[in-house]
């Protein structure tokens, strides 16, 4: 469930465009104004307001907003007005771009998205920015880390929730085997499952694996793989299970400690807004015993905290 709050009565992109306008027109920018108006309007709304803005002022509204905002606020405006998978490609690029490489967004976007969403980011990728994702993530993974990564965005998975039992009770068996079983990991084992089954396959497999050795799966991929091939098969698994949970816990790590990762909360926050995030501030509640609304108001300040607080809707 979504916690984007849209006005009752919808509001005419023609209208918007024009208060828009006025909110950037003259000496410094109606920033409150313009939080207002983004930030309670759907992806299709956005998208309508970004034709108006043109048809009217002959102006690409996403370089005027650059323009009129700055720092932590503008990075997270500009990335809310994209669709989500225009926004995931962009993610991806900023992230595998030379200066600022961020494999663990890389993997983070990748391992949560469904078959189809990783499809259509892959187009975008290609014909925004004239390379492929592929080439990219070469470029910039290694390891396993790489080899699951391109095996995610390559290999077709199936998405519905019909699953083999004989076949995930053996699915269970070879991970065992290649893992807790053995000194040292067949890596190539984990890879191939991790990469190529259904969320409802992993799930039955999680419960197998439980049932047959006593130990969970989680455990197993934490003693017997590290860093970021570690942090993709998790990534993988959790929200195969409950990726709600799985983000509440990204979220907090990023407020966690000294100082806040404010690339990480910003794509979270905006990436889940019109997907689950009541399920994610229910699970942060749940688990760390205080809203997510309190804790992104005790890390942040002035219009980048209205902006991020009017995404994640009333505080309960």
């Amino acid at each position: 469930m979504a916690t984007l709050t849209v006005p009752p009565t919808p509001v005419s992109p023609h209208d918007d465009a024009i208060h828009l306008y006025k909110a950037f027109k003259g000496f410094g920018c109606d920033t409150a104004a313009v939080i207002n108006i983004l930030a309670h309007r759907d992806a299709t709304q956005r998208a309508h307001i970004q034709h108006e803005f043109q048809r009217m002022y002959s102006e690409d509204i996403l370089k005027r907003l650059s323009s009129e905002l700055s720092g932590k606020l503008e990075t997270a405006v500009l990335l809310w007005m994209h669709d989500p998978a225009g926004r995931d490609a962009i993610i991806l690029k900023q992230a595998l771009t030379k200066d600022f490489i961020n494999l663990e967004a890389v993997t983070d976007v990748i391992c949560s998205r469904t078959p189809s969403q990783i499809q259509t980011v892959k187009q975008i990728y290609h014909s925004t920015f004239g390379t492929y994702l592929e080439k990219d993530i070469e470029i910039q993974a290694s390891g396993d880390h790489e080899k699951i990564l391109l095996a995610l965005i390559s290999k077709p998975r199936y998405q519905g929730m019909e699953v083999d039992r004989d076949m995930a009770a053996k699915d269970a068996k070879e991970l065992y085997k290649a893992g807790e079983k053995k000194l040292g990991t067949d890596e190539k084992v984990f890879v191939h499952i991790f990469s190529e089954r259904s969320k409802a396959h992993l799930i039955a497999i999680n419960s197998f694996y439980h049932d047959m050795y006593g130990g969970s799966l989680k455990k197993a991929i934490k003693s017997e793989t590290s860093g970021l091939f570690e942090r993709a098969l998790l990534t993988i698994l959790q929200c195969a299970e409950n990726p709600a949970k799985y983000f509440a816990k990204v979220l907090n790590k990023s407020m966690k400690g000294l100082g806040t990762d404010d690339t990480t909360l910003i794509r979270v926050i905006v990436t889940r807004t019109e997907i689950d995030m009541q399920y994610i501030k229910a699970e942060y509640h749940k688990k760390y015993k205080k809203t997510l609304n309190d804790a992104v108001k005790s890390e942040t300040s002035g219009n980048y905290q209205t902006f991020l607080l009017s995404l994640l809707g009333p505080n309960h």
